[in-house]
């Protein structure tokens, strides 16, 4: 019958088929099998933003209607510690991501991915601004911010009530923006991850090293 060198009923090629699957194709293996994350600087500063941020908008949201009193002192300077906090993290987070690559984006329609880095980096831009004018704010108001009740920091402004109250006015619209733009943010990121079932958020929750 000779050696049945190219006769292979039901042998080795099925088996191979039927268990190991279809031949991979080139780079196949890798993005199925392993999906590039955030360094684990990055995402303990995602979250840890994440968190300040909702505790900043917290306070903002319901200190302002309380009555003059001690405890409505200390927590504008809750506020206010959290606001410098965020500046700084946000601040060190940037030369991160300008210093260390980013995960690649997965597979999405051109609109998406433009959207997604366009909201990005309004999220770093109100990061920044809007604690700046909060502390501007109290400058203005004559109330200097004296960050962790350690360090004094200097007036960005002179006390001027009429820029005061100007500045209270801006720096209340640009944190409901960053609300709704982290909201936007969320939104999409669950998008991504229980309809588009693709790794965007699963990058965010795992890290590697450094």
């Amino acid at each position: 019958m000779g050696s049945g060198r190219g006769f292979d009923p039901m042998g080795a090629s099925y088996y191979h088929a039927v268990v190991c699957g279809p031949p991979a194709v080139a780079g196949e293996k890798a993005s199925v099998q392993h999906h590039p994350v955030y360094t684990r600087t990055a995402v303990v500063l995602h979250w840890f933003i994440a968190l300040l941020i909702t505790a900043g908008f917290t306070l903002g949201a319901t200190m302002t209607d309380l009555h003059m009193s001690p405890r409505k002192l200390k927590l504008y300077s809750y506020h206010k510690w959290i606001g410098i906090t965020v500046l700084g993290l946000v601040l060190i987070r940037l030369l991160w991501r300008l210093t260390h690559p980013v995960p690649p984006d997965e597979p999405m329609p051109r609109w998406q991915r433009v959207t997604a880095h366009a909201t990005h980096w309004l999220l770093y831009l109100l990061m920044i601004v809007t604690p700046i004018v909060g502390w501007m704010y109290s400058s203005a108001s004559g109330y200097p911010v004296v960050y962790l009740k350690l360090w004094q920091l200097p007036d960005l402004v002179s006390k001027n009530k009429h820029l005061a109250d100007v500045l209270v006015q801006v720096h209340g619209s640009l944190a409901w923006t960053l609300f709704l733009v982290v909201l936007l943010h969320v939104a999409a990121a669950l998008k991504h991850h229980f309809f588009d079932r693709d790794a965007t958020l699963k990058r965010m929750l795992s890290w590697q090293r450094p």
